[in-house]
C-alpha cells in the first residue's frame, strides 16, 4: 500500500455487525463501487459461531442487484472455511465488477455474530 492510500481509503459499511440466524440477516444491500479505482478490499469478521457460514461476493449491474450474479474476479480467491473468532480479507480490482456488489454469508445453522466492512481509494477527481 502507498504511503497515502490507508489515508485517502473510505471505509463503507457493507453489513452492520448482527447476529444473524439466517442467510437474509447476513445478506448486505447493494453498494455502488464504480466511484472506486485500484483494488477494493473486502473485511468479513465473524464473532461466536453456531452451525457454519460461508461468505461470498455478488455483483450486478445497478442498486437493485439486476443481473445478480457469484463474483469469481477476488483475488485470493474464494473465502476460506469460516471458524470462530475469525477474519478474512478478500481483493477486488474495482475496474473488473459490473459496478454494485454484495456479501451473501450463507448460514445453515445460526446465530452467527458477523461484520462486513469495504474499503476502497476514491477516483481522483480535479
Amino acid at each position: 500500500m502507498l504511503s497515502n492510500q490507508g489515508q485517502a481509503a473510505e471505509v463503507v459499511k457493507i453489513l452492520d455487525p448482527v447476529s444473524a440466524a439466517a442467510t437474509v440477516n447476513a445478506t448486505s444491500g447493494w453498494v455502488d463501487v464504480r466511484k472506486y479505482e485500484g483494488d477494493i478490499i473486502i473485511v468479513a469478521q465473524v464473532g461466536a459461531l453456531t452451525g457454519t457460514i460461508a461468505w461470498t461476493v455478488e455483483d450486478a449491474t445497478d442498486g437493485a442487484g439486476a443481473g445478480g450474479a457469484g463474483f469469481t474476479g477476488l483475488l485470493e480467491g474464494a473465502f476460506g472455511a469460516v471458524t470462530a473468532n475469525n477474519i478474512q480479507k478478500r481483493t477486488i480490482r474495482a475496474r473488473s465488477t459490473r459496478g454494485f456488489i454484495r456479501i451473501v454469508g450463507t448460514i445453515v445453522t445460526g446465530p452467527s455474530l458477523v461484520a462486513v466492512k469495504l474499503l476502497g481509494h476514491p477516483k481522483y477527481t480535479v
